[in-house]
């Protein structure tokens, strides 16, 4: 697998022309924040060697460079779930891939279902911590060129970027929550009684993604930043029928206030 990795890494270097100091993967519904990227290479993910290819709405399925908030960026366009049948070492494979090219600081976004009876469908919710129900990404043969085998995790959402993230919210006069992800598989959503569940375990939202990546992320060393838009919800009284298309509308409604937080952020690194 390093091979592969390091192989796939070495193919994108020949399309960029400097070290991409950000990774930003883009979740269901919020690829529009590669319209403030100033784009210099689009690469469509068949096109790269080993790589895995979005199969599902809402992920366009590109990775690009450019530049953003100043900095160097490679943002991917679409990513990649266990649900779709890859295995954990794709769907973190992107990943590795960053850390191979470059890349310092991963920044992650994703829609979610709001368990946490405060919330509202359109709220941004800075992720502060995450309850992992997935497969752990690292489970199998460890080479340590990756990082340790038992990675720390008590700082697996970088307190620093979160406190500048608020920072930034209060000057935009953005509304933003704090909370804890939980990753489940999916793709089902959640029935009344598992998301009664996932509260009572100490959730605030609950989605498909995120957790393997920023784990892959924080083995090899790399601070990261989440926010989740908050799509539906999964709240006593307010539970109602979810479609794929309608969590699709709410995150792209909601993701110019997410982008204006990103692109400080990244400024100020």
């Amino acid at each position: 697998m390093l091979k592969t990795i390091k192989d796939t890494a070495n193919y994108i270097k020949t399309y960029i022309h400097a070290e991409p100091e950000v990774g930003i993967i883009l979740g269901t519904g919020l690829g529009g924040l590669v319209r403030d990227i100033k784009i210099e290479v689009s690469i469509p993910y068949n096109e790269i060697p080993n790589f895995p290819v979005s199969t599902v709405e809402g992920h366009s399925g590109k990775l690009i460079f450019g530049t953003l908030g100043g900095k160097h960026v490679l943002a991917m366009q679409g990513r990649f779930h266990y649900y779709e049948g890859y295995p954990m070492s794709q769907v973190i494979f992107p990943v590795r891939v960053m850390k191979f090219l470059g890349v310092k600081h991963l920044f992650v976004s994703n829609a979610s279902g709001g368990v946490n009876p405060d919330f509202e469908i359109g709220d941004l919710m800075i992720i502060t911590d995450h309850i992992n129900l997935l497969p752990n990404p690292l489970i199998g043969k460890h080479n340590p060129e990756f990082g340790v085998r038992f990675p720390d995790m008590s700082d697996a959402y970088d307190k620093t970027l979160v406190k500048k993230a608020k920072e930034i919210a209060k000057a935009q006069n953005i509304e933003v929550r704090e909370g804890i992800y939980t990753a489940t598989t999916g793709p089902t959503f959640e029935t009344p009684s598992e998301y009664l569940y996932f509260r009572i375990i100490g959730s605030d939202t609950v989605g498909m993604s995120t957790v393997p990546e920023v784990i892959a992320a924080r083995q090899m060393g790399i601070p990261c930043f989440a926010m989740s838009i908050i799509t539906d919800l999964g709240v006593p009284g307010k539970i109602i029928e979810v479609t794929h298309e309608e969590v699709q509308k709410v995150a792209s409604a909601a993701e110019t206030k997410m982008t204006k937080i990103f692109t400080k952020l990244i400024e100020m690194l």
